[in-house]
């Protein structure tokens, strides 16, 4: 998750044609796996094709190039990863949460930490994601292709703004004290565990309760 929130969405140009949503989730998964393999511009469309099981024809029908794989492939990613990120937000810190004071918030942000840590983290769909996002800035520096989690930082961050204003969260910047939390918790797990089939569901639970400690002892009213 963007320690900033300002990137900017990768958007996938219109389709040729819609198609079947089993070959359309073949051919990304295959482009994926070998994109992050041996890189973009090394894979061709048909070792894309010959990984998704279907013609060459397919997958320029269905995407047009390889361009427009490779953005509908951070498209997805972004989707799926807002998507996680809203359900254990609408669970774990619901607008309406009665949530009145602080150890009652540390418990529900840990709560909160613990499902976005073990489930990005531990997932190698967006480890690939982030990859690929990170072989694109070594080639193209000034490229704004990027996996979207703006839309998930600015609705915790209105989180934060709420419990700033119930008096349970000492901040004047809303926005920044929202990019510290993803930093104490998600981030640092996914730099500690970077590869998710080696990646440790306890290890991972714990930096989740010791960052969102951490954050509270920062942030809490003195």
């Amino acid at each position: 998750m963007s320690a900033a929130g300002t990137e900017k969405a990768a958007t996938p140009e219109k389709t040729v044609r819609e198609g079947s949503a089993e070959k359309r989730k073949a051919i990304i998964g295959a482009a994926r796996d070998l994109f992050v393999r041996q890189g973009v511009d090394r894979v061709s469309m048909d070792a894309i094709a010959a990984r998704a099981g279907v013609s060459k024809r397919t997958v320029y029908d269905y995407f047009g190039d390889k361009r427009s794989l490779f953005v509908a492939i951070l498209a997805d990613v972004s989707q799926s990863l807002s998507a996680t990120a809203r359900r254990a937000l609408d669970q774990h810190l619901p607008r309406d949460a009665d949530i009145t004071t602080v150890p009652r918030l540390e418990q529900a942000l840990t709560a909160l930490a613990i499902e976005l840590g073990t489930t990005i983290v531990g997932s190698a769909d967006y480890a690939a994601g982030f990859a690929l996002v990170a072989q694109e800035r070594l080639r193209t520096p000034l490229t704004e292709d990027d996996i979207a989690t703006a839309a998930v930082e600015e609705a915790f961050t209105e989180r934060v703004a709420h419990f700033a204003d119930a008096g349970l969260l000492d901040t004047d910047d809303p926005r920044m004290t929202a990019t510290q939390f993803f930093a104490l918790t998600v981030l640092l797990a996914y730099e500690r565990q970077p590869v998710p089939a080696n990646a440790d569901p306890l290890r991972i639970r714990q930096i989740m309760i010791d960052g969102v400690h951490t954050f509270i002892r920062a942030f809490a009213p003195r």
